[in-house]
């Protein structure tokens, strides 16, 4: 640049590409040593793990091909509708002995539109939504087919134990939500 004085050495106000990465260089290498100064290791601050619950919903013995069952999860409230279907193929996420068992939050992910009731085994998807048309494959961790959503299903994680079926966690966010386990 032309304002520069000295060329960007250290008395003018512009930075170089030279001085940026030496700068940039010292800021690591300073790091690095201080996080091996004696004293400090075990000083760092833990991550809070926040768990799930365990919740029985199921027996995969009731199951139905094609048949969804409501329940709720990870809690009780108004925007945790949730389904488990045995699709009868494959799915991604599927338990069982044909891995054909999965569970997914019933709000569209682009504006929470209600998906419980728009099953349609012949494709096994999830959807049309009613408020923009899209519809979600569940073979494929809930993934978007067509429409407006741009992220997948939440899928509930499942756990088998004998015959009972139970909700163990949660991949992805529900709509609306910021923390799957606030209601």
């Amino acid at each position: 640049m032309t304002n520069c004085k000295n060329n960007g050495s250290s008395g003018g106000p512009c930075l170089t590409r030279r001085s940026f990465f030496l700068r940039s260089g010292a800021v690591v290498g300073g790091s690095v040593l201080l996080s091996n100064i004696p004293g400090l290791e075990g000083k760092a601050i833990a991550a809070e793990v926040v768990g799930y619950p365990r919740k029985l919903i199921g027996h995969m013995s009731k199951l139905r091909v094609n048949k969804p069952v409501p329940f709720s999860y990870p809690d009780d409230g108004m925007n945790s509708s949730t389904m488990l279907v045995k699709l009868g193929t494959p799915a991604g996420g599927g338990i069982g002995g044909d891995a054909d068992v999965v569970a997914f939050n019933t709000l569209c992910t682009h504006m929470g539109g209600p998906l419980a009731g728009a099953f349609r085994p012949d494709d096994q998807a999830l959807g049309p939504c009613p408020l923009h048309q899209t519809t979600f494959d569940l073979t494929r961790h809930g993934m978007v087919i067509s429409g407006h959503g741009t992220e997948s299903l939440p899928q509930i994680l499942l756990e088998l134990d004998g015959d009972e079926i139970y909700a163990v966690g949660m991949i992805g966010l529900i709509y609306g939500r910021y923390d799957n386990l606030e209601s």
